[in-house]
């Protein structure tokens, strides 16, 4: 898939080997000179008035650091969207685990003793945890209403088609748990008060800037006085989005008043306990379909559950929203969605955003629609797949001559669909404990921020050439895990023609490197590799302008000669390059209407499972997932992200449940939040299709759009197994049980 450049290979991780060699130092690792160790005392009620807090005996705590919210430098909120959440509780608790004091101690075991003495006097107020209740205003615990936000779409007239005699209703409820990241390493921070220099933090994170703008904030000091460093971060899958700007203040805060550096660690269960997960959400689906199968209407209720502070839930919403009515041709829309406030701790980022919620429930109710019509679940869909010409529920043009018929066809071909149903099928009627089905999803992602996200944020990639001939790249695109490094090596190495040993990829510290947006959203590689791409051949133009490179040469030695030469004579060579919005793209926020992204990755995804009647386990034996992506840059580093996130998915779909007793997480450890293993992982085939363009194809996201797919595939081979229409996840092995028994019941 190469042209014989760099990109197109598969290249080894850069970082790869210092990770499992244990070169490579996590915040964890690293200390300063007279560093505190910080600890955070939390609510253990969901809602409360806060009457007083005294400090119990048995503590030092004249050598304790204490930060309350009268000793914050500026205002008590953490920036993002809006400014509903305080950075310390003040006055009121809005949910279990709410930080309401700091604490710092030289000696990490006297925090811990210090947090336990604290005695918190809370007086308990009305709080509410049904989604139902919370859209009823029972207990209104945010605005006036409970409402976060709300988006509708409308085109067509669904009432008239959903009355039409010649059409088929179906309709359902689908609901999706809360899922924890479970990134490998917790949440972490190091922070640095200077009075003449301002605030140095570093740490476990995936957007420096977002941090930087949080503590310009808090701190109101002019930015330059503001310095954020990305350590080696241990994953993030969203986790580490927005709420590293909550930690690094805290750190701060407590820096500043102690004089010393700060760190604080989170540990395994107070990171579970405290941070965002992803927003459980319930959608209700109402369609008409002519006995063919071509889709007339579809009337659809999106509502996801916020938890008690806004974050990010308007950005999930709206992608969820965009995504609800799948990548298929409806004459008739009427979408409504959600964000709803609840007395949860607040919900947040998470890979794929919000689409995998409303996909799932789409793709469940396409097959209930088929099984009903008695049509093929894959010719169901092949049917009604958008195609070239064609406009998304919320507008926007399909122009790319995508081929989702291959797309489908290879999906099909790799799990031998026909052939597997029908013998599973026949093994099935003969009884036995023991029961196999084969399960689809199609469905697509939009890369990159939505509407006019891109244009808003403004981003910019830098790279420069050294004495030494080497090409840096600056970038605020972090590396966790992901390939970050490796691909902006790749792609600035073929576009100025230098080595790829030559290219150099800084580690994002705001003081060097410029605001590139945040590592979210499928981004990295197709809106920053781009400028990364853009930058570097300005550097190859100006070495050619300045009479020291051919530009027909190719090889790389003499583009590092060059550059010596350039930095000799005229000193450091710097070019950046800055987001232009692709023609002819135009979204109205307003309305919901437009181009909502620049690009889809388009996939089919099939699941093969083995249900055992006796126990209600589920297995995952088999995964096909084939996707057109447009051109990808490293082969391997794709397939990664691929399996990865299919791997996610399956834990979200049949393992990971979040229990939650009056507002807190009763299961925040790796022993009672169970997560799928090597062993639960079944061997995940991938492919890519090619691109519709060739070498000439855009590099398209692929981060967030696996966790998309596995969870409505899984089901969808349970109920082919089972003979039921499961529309829930988690489906744990209880869950499961219920749905046979009831189906039994209905059976007799």
């Amino acid at each position: 898939m190469h042209d014989g450049g760099w990109v197109g290979r598969s290249v080894q991780r850069r970082e790869g080997s210092d990770k499992v060699n244990g070169k490579l130092a996590y915040i964890d690792d690293l200390s300063l000179p007279g560093m505190l160790h910080g600890v955070t005392v939390r609510s253990p009620v969901a809602r409360a008035r806060i009457r007083g807090i005294s400090f119990g005996p048995g503590v030092p705590w004249e050598e304790v650091v204490v930060v309350g919210p009268a000793d914050l430098p500026g205002p008590n909120v953490v920036k993002l969207i809006d400014v509903d959440q305080p950075l310390l509780a003040d006055g009121e608790v809005r949910h279990c685990d709410e930080p309401i004091l700091l604490l710092a101690h030289a000696d990490k075991a006297v925090a811990e003793r210090a947090r336990a003495a604290v005695v918190l006097d809370l007086e308990p107020l009305p709080a509410v945890f049904d989604l139902d209740a919370a859209i009823r205003g029972d207990v209104v615990v945010w605005g006036k209403d409970n409402l976060f936000r709300e988006y509708r779409v409308a085109h067509g007239d669904v009432d008239a088609a959903l009355s039409e005699p010649d059409v088929i209703v179906l309709e359902g409820t689908y609901e999706t748990g809360a899922q924890e990241q479970m990134y490998i390493e917790p949440q972490g921070m190091i922070a640095e008060f200077d009075p003449e220099h301002g605030v140095t933090v570093r740490g476990s994170l995936q957007c420096p800037y977002y941090v930087h703008a949080a503590l310009v904030a808090l701190f109101e000091l002019p930015p330059e006085r503001i310095r954020v460093i990305q350590a080696t971060t241990g994953g993030g899958f969203g986790g580490k989005e927005e709420y590293p700007s909550i930690i690094a203040a805290h750190a701060a805060v407590l820096a500043r008043k102690a004089g010393r550096p700060v760190k604080m660690i989170y540990d395994r269960v107070e990171d579970v306990m405290a941070t965002t997960k992803r927003h459980p959400s319930r959608t209700v689906v109402r369609t008409a379909v002519r006995p063919d199968g071509t889709l007339v209407a579809l009337d659809l209720d999106f509502v996801i559950d916020g938890g008690a502070y806004l974050t990010l839930s308007p950005v999930v919403l709206s992608r969820g929203t965009i995504h609800a009515a799948g990548p298929y041709r409806w004459p008739h829309v009427r979408l409504r969605a959600r964000a709803i406030a609840t007395s949860h701790p607040p919900h947040g980022a998470f890979r794929g955003f919000g689409a995998p919620q409303s996909v799932f429930a789409i793709e469940r109710h396409l097959d209930r629609v088929a099984t009903r019509l008695g049509i093929d679940p894959a010719e169901l869909r092949r049917r009604n797949l958008l195609r070239q010409g064609d406009r998304t529920a919320v507008g926007q043009l399909i122009t790319e001559p995508v081929d989702l018929d291959l797309v489908l066809d290879r999906a099909l071909a790799m799990s031998n669909w026909t052939e597997t149903r029908a013998r599973f099928e026949a093994e099935n009627g003969a009884g036995g404990p023991l029961r196999r089905g084969l399960g689809l999803a199609f469905f697509y992602h939009g890369a990159g921020f939505t509407g006019a996200g891109e244009v808003h944020l403004a981003s910019v990639a830098h790279t420069e050439i050294t004495a030494e001939g080497r090409l840096r790249v600056l970038a605020a695109s972090t590396e966790i895990g992901q390939g970050t490094n490796t691909i902006f090596a790749q792609i600035a190495a073929d576009a100025s023609g230098v080595a790829i040993e030559g290219v150099d990829v800084v580690q994002p510290d705001t003081e060097f490197v410029p605001n590139s947006g945040p590592t979210v959203a499928s981004r990295t590689t197709m809106v920053v590799g781009r400028l990364v791409g853009e930058a570097s051949r300005a550097l190859r133009v100006r070495l050619v302008e300045a009479g020291l490179l051919d530009d027909r040469s190719d090889a790389s030695d003499a583009f590092a000669a060059a550059a010596r030469a350039y930095v000799a004579r005229h000193g450091v060579l710097r070019t950046q390059a800055s987001y232009r919005p692709p023609e002819g793209i135009a979204w109205d926020e307003k309305n919901f209407q437009g181009d909502a992204y620049a690009a889809y990755a388009w996939a089919a995804y099939v699941a093969e499972v083995t249900v055992d009647l006796r126990s209600a386990e589920v297995r995952v034996d088999d995964f096909v997932a084939v996707q057109e992506a447009g051109r990808i840059v490293n082969p391997t580093l794709a397939a990664g992200q691929i399996e990865g996130g299919v791997a996610q998915g399956i834990g979200w779909a049949i393992y990971e449940r979040v229990v939650w007793k009056d507002g807190r997480v009763r299961n925040p450890q790796m022993t009672n939040y169970i997560i799928p293993t090597a062993v639960d992982t079944p061997r995940i085939r991938v492919e890519f299709v090619p691109p519709f363009a060739g070498d000439a194809a855009p590099c398209k996201g692929i981060g967030e759009l696996p966790m998309d797919g596995p969870a409505p595939a899984i089901l969808a081979a349970v109920g082919h197994a089972t003979g039921t229409e499961p529309v829930a996840i988690p489906m744990l092995p209880e869950q499961l049980l219920t749905i046979l028994e009831e189906s039994r019941h209905g059976a007799r």
